[in-house]
């Protein structure tokens, strides 16, 4: 059996059945908490509007307009054939219409607002990643420094707070009193999207803002987290070694310190990078910007749980697939770590 094979069968397979497992389970869930929430069926809250816009409707009336709004919805039967039915629908890459924006499918809203969230929040995550994890392991060797005690009090500062306080923080003084950026939007209204300079340019403005109040806070997080990590490793007896064979610190930091960090560094980016909107609804809010945070903050106060069901399916995916490309990618980066899962 070659060693590819064994690799196969060891390691990747095990994972990807788990993988699997956890989309399933969690597109499942997805599928049974809206319908099991009272009254918060699209055809309950249409039928409401329509009685609290004043028009009166006998009881038969209302049955009969809840009927053929399931109907068109189709959400008609039990919900065990509804889960069946999502399911046959799912295979075939159809996520259903959205109730809010009917009958325009679910899919398509998701299109119009992943690139905003994947471009934004991606690069942000990025970008915060590198500086952060080089200024942290070259704090190791600098930590008498004045830049570097400055850089991790205003590291510590800004770590706690969310990043929507400090977005909202960010607008208030940039937009509202000085007024050097807009304050909000993807781009200027008027403006046809396209690959031009103008346009380009307006999405860069538009988007600084909330970039930066994410660059910020994650730059910090990840310098505290690879100046912790590099912290305990030059006291390893590997590196003291290196120190004693007179070797170059910066040979030292490169090769020994920050190489041997890389792993825990490198698995915590693949999962934020996995969860890139979970937790930037409210600054997409903050600034009014067309991603699937506020796609799915909108979803929600519409009850437009087809959405919603879309939206929360984006994310169990990303996070399984980037736990399961963290598990793929360990063993390459850190021979500690065998195919069969375990430590040598």
């Amino acid at each position: 059996m070659s060693n590819f094979f064994k690799f196969f069968i060891k390691y990747f397979f095990g994972r990807f059945i788990v993988c699997l497992l956890v989309i399933f389970v969690g597109i499942t869930i997805t599928f049974l908490i809206p319908r099991l929430i009272p009254g918060a069926s699209p055809a309950e809250v249409a039928v409401r509007r329509v009685q609290m816009a004043g028009s009166y409707l006998p009881p038969e009336s209302v049955e009969k307009l809840r009927d053929e709004l399931l109907k068109l919805y189709g959400l008609e039967g039990s919900m065990f054939q509804q889960y069946i039915t999502y399911w046959q629908e799912l295979l075939k890459g159809n996520l259903g219409p959205s109730f809010a924006s009917f009958p325009t499918p679910v899919i398509t809203l998701i299109y119009r607002s992943l690139p905003w969230t994947a471009g934004l929040l991606v690069l942000t995550a990025m970008i915060a990643w590198v500086i952060g994890t080089i200024l942290g392991g070259i704090a190791t060797y600098r930590s008498k420094s004045l830049w570097v005690k400055i850089f991790e009090m205003l590291s510590n500062a800004v770590r706690p707070i969310p990043y929507y306080i400090f977005a909202l923080a960010l607008l208030i003084v940039f937009a509202y009193i000085l007024r050097w950026f807009p304050a909000g939007g993807a781009f200027q209204i008027g403006i046809e999207p396209s690959y031009s300079w103008v346009f380009l340019k307006s999405v860069a403005k538009h988007g600084f803002l909330p970039a930066l109040s994410l660059i910020i806070i994650g730059m910090g997080a990840w310098f505290l987290n690879m100046r912790n990590l590099t912290s305990n490793i030059i006291h390893e007896d590997f590196v003291v070694f290196a120190k004693q064979m007179k070797l170059k610190d910066q040979m030292i930091l490169r090769n020994y310190v920050m190489k041997t960090a890389m792993p825990a560094q490198l698995t915590g980016l693949a999962l934020q990078l996995g969860t890139v909107f979970s937790g930037t609804i409210i600054t997409e809010i903050v600034f009014n910007y067309p991603g699937l945070g506020t796609l799915a903050f909108t979803a929600i106060m519409q009850s437009d749980y087809n959405l919603v069901m879309g939206i929360t399916l984006c994310s169990i995916m990303s996070v399984a697939l980037a736990t399961l490309f963290v598990d793929l990618l360990l063993p390459f980066i850190d021979p500690r770590i065998q195919y069969t899962g375990g430590t040598s």
